[in-house]
C-alpha cells in the first residue's frame, strides 16, 4: 500500500493486517518455541531414566519451570515493545534480538545449573568415554590382525629398549672395574 493513499480505512486496514500478520508470526514462534521445549524436557526426562531419585527430578522440573518463566518474560517484553512500536515509539531490531539472547542465555543458565544437568552431562561424558576406550580396544585388535604395531607394542619396545640401556650401562661399568682390576 502507498502511504500517499490518505483514504483513513485504507490506512486503517493497513495497520490491521500487518498487526495481524506480526500476531501470526508471533503466535506461531512462540508454538515452535513451546514445541521444542516440550521436546527437550521429553529428552532430558528420558536421559534422567528411571532410577532418577525424586529430589533430582523435582531440581530438574524447578530448573525447567524457572527457564520456561525467563521465556515466557520475554514474550511479554517482545509483546509490549511491539505494542510501544505500533504506537510510534522507535524500537529496533536488534532490541527484541537481544531480548531473546539473553533469555536464551538466562534460561539455559537455570537448567545448566541442576543437579539432573550434571548428573545427565557426566552420565553423557562417561558413556562417551566407555565409548571411546571400546573403540581404542577395537582399534588395537585390528591393528594386530593385520601386523601392524600398535601405540601399545611401540609404547612396550620404547620401555625395553630403555631397560636394555639401562643393563648395557650396568654391563659397562662392572666391564671398566675388571678392566681396572686387571690392569693393577
Amino acid at each position: 500500500m502507498s502511504m500517499s493513499n490518505t483514504d483513513p480505512e485504507a490506512v486503517q486496514r493497513y495497520w490491521q493486517e500487518a498487526i495481524e500478520g506480526m500476531n501470526e508470526q508471533f503466535t506461531e514462534a512462540v508454538q515452535q518455541n513451546a514445541d521444542a521445549q516440550a521436546e527437550f524436557v521429553e529428552a532430558w526426562l528420558d536421559a534422567l531414566g528411571e532410577g532418577a531419585d525424586e529430589e533430582r527430578v523435582e531440581g530438574a522440573i524447578d530448573g525447567y519451570k524457572r527457564a520456561y518463566e525467563t521465556w515466557m518474560e520475554a514474550a511479554e517484553e517482545t509483546v509490549e515493545r511491539t505494542s510501544d512500536s505500533f504506537e510510534g515509539e522507535d524500537v529496533t531490531p536488534e532490541e527484541i534480538r537481544d531480548t531473546w539472547l539473553s533469555a536464551a542465555n538466562d534460561s539455559f543458565s537455570e537448567i545448566m545449573g541442576t543437579a539432573a544437568f550434571a548428573n545427565v552431562t557426566g552420565q553423557t561424558i562417561e558413556e562417551g568415554l566407555d565409548m571411546r576406550q571400546q573403540l581404542d580396544e577395537l582399534s588395537q585388535e585390528t591393528l594386530h590382525d593385520l601386523g601392524m604395531a600398535t601405540k601399545g607394542d611401540v609404547h612396550e619396545v620404547g620401555e625395553r629398549l630403555i631397560e636394555l640401556e639401562r643393563r648395557q650401562h650396568a654391563v659397562e661399568q662392572k666391564l671398566d672395574r675388571v678392566l681396572e682390576h686387571l690392569e693393577e
